[in-house]
């Protein structure tokens, strides 16, 4: 494993994170097969959206204006596949980077996985429908 020695500062730093990231979600056996059926053949387009996504977050470039919640809603998305996604997200992280950035990505990373699983499970204990 190659020692992380700088913290994510540009936007070439995110590219690499959301690549590795990624690349490890593609191979996962439990993430992996949820992520191909949702996105298909656009991997180009979700990967230059995370980009953005992640840059806007992290580096606070307003490069993204989206809403990231709608496109789970409908996802059957578990307890397990959220801790799946963010062993991998630290793994990425932490091979690549090490700082006060990298730290606020893991950060942000568990508030996203805790409030998306809070918002899952209103919608499925609820009447309510997501807006998507």
């Amino acid at each position: 494993m190659k020692q992380a020695a700088k913290d994510i500062e540009t936007l070439e730093d995110i590219e690499n994170l959301v690549n590795t990231f990624y690349g490890f979600v593609r191979t996962d056996q439990l993430l992996g097969p949820v992520f191909d059926q949702r996105i298909e053949d656009r991997w180009p387009l979700h990967l230059e959206k995370m980009v953005r996504f992640w840059e806007t977050v992290l580096l606070e470039k307003k490069t993204y204006f989206g809403a990231p919640f709608p496109p789970h809603a409908t996802l059957p998305i578990s307890a397990d596949l959220f801790e799946r996604w963010l062993l991998l997200f630290y793994k990425a992280v932490n091979e690549l980077f090490k700082g006060e950035i990298a730290d606020e990505a893991k950060w942000r990373a568990d508030k996203m996985a805790i409030m998306f699983q809070n918002k899952l499970n209103y919608y499925k204990n609820s009447k309510t429908q997501p807006l998507v």
